[in-house]
């Protein structure tokens, strides 16, 4: 694990909590989903002629399936940094923002964590937006009471701060 909340192309911020449950799936994928597909292989194997062999050649494809879904967690667990971002109302990876459109009322505001996409399945239904995607990118740095312009699909829109805080998801 690194030691900064700044993420770069190396590294990729997770919670804690994700990390810990990416953690045990990588495990659970590597022992026993992995003695199971092992098992199906060898049983369709005693079957016989292995050209013919449906479920021989189906427990293999589910194999190399399995073997690419643990090369991709060991891969995103080694990147991952699970660093706890300072609580200090700016803006950063890891943190909710609360922001509203300029001409939105404050009940129309919007909550979103700053983090990678791999983060989508643990960040308890809230939206994410990378730091390098376009909104993402304007609110790193900003502050609660801050206003600050992307360009959007449509051209430029506005953003006010309401608050930020720390993910603990």
């Amino acid at each position: 694990m690194t030691q900064s909340t700044e993420t770069t192309a190396a590294t990729i911020w997770l919670s804690k909590g994700a990390f810990d449950k990416l953690t045990a799936e990588l495990e659970s994928l590597k022992g026993p989903r992995r003695q199971e597909i092992l098992a199906e292989i060898s049983s369709a194997r005693d079957e016989g002629d292995l050209k013919e062999n449906g479920g021989y050649h189906a427990a293999r494809e589910e194999q190399g399936k399995l073997e690419g879904q643990i090369q991709q967690l060991e891969a995103l667990l080694r990147k991952a940094d699970t660093t706890v971002p300072e609580d200090d109302g700016v803006v950063s990876v890891g943190k909710l923002v609360t922001f509203k459109f300029e001409g939105d009322d404050d009940d129309e505001a919007e909550t979103r964590l700053i983090a990678s996409i791999e983060m989508k399945d643990y960040a308890g239904g809230v939206e994410i937006s990378s730091a390098a995607s376009p909104i993402g990118a304007a609110l790193i740095g900003a502050s609660a009471g801050d206003t600050v312009t992307y360009e959007g699909p449509r051209g430029p829109l506005k953003v006010e701060i309401l608050k930020t805080e720390v993910f603990t998801g």
